[in-house]
């Protein structure tokens, strides 16, 4: 999970060059979407299913790694 402590979610479109930014959320990607010949698409919780209804090359059914951890919630 350290390799990708410090990546910012690109969701829910997961754009690629100069549109990779996404939305622009500025939050930490805490999930990883697999998508088909593109590189797996970083995001936040609030865009993981956004995510996985819009944006390209998502594989289904769908593959999702953790990636980094939720902070702030309480019990």
């Amino acid at each position: 999970m350290s390799v990708h402590r410090s990546a910012l979610c690109r969701g829910p479109y997961g754009g690629e060059g100069a549109a990779a930014g996404g939305t622009g959320c500025s939050d930490p990607a805490i999930f990883e979407v697999a998508r088909h010949g593109r590189p797996p698409l970083p995001v936040c919780p609030v865009h993981l299913g956004p995510a996985l209804l819009m944006a390209s090359g998502v594989l289904w059914p769908p593959e999702i790694r953790l990636i980094g951890r939720v902070t702030g919630l309480r019990p």
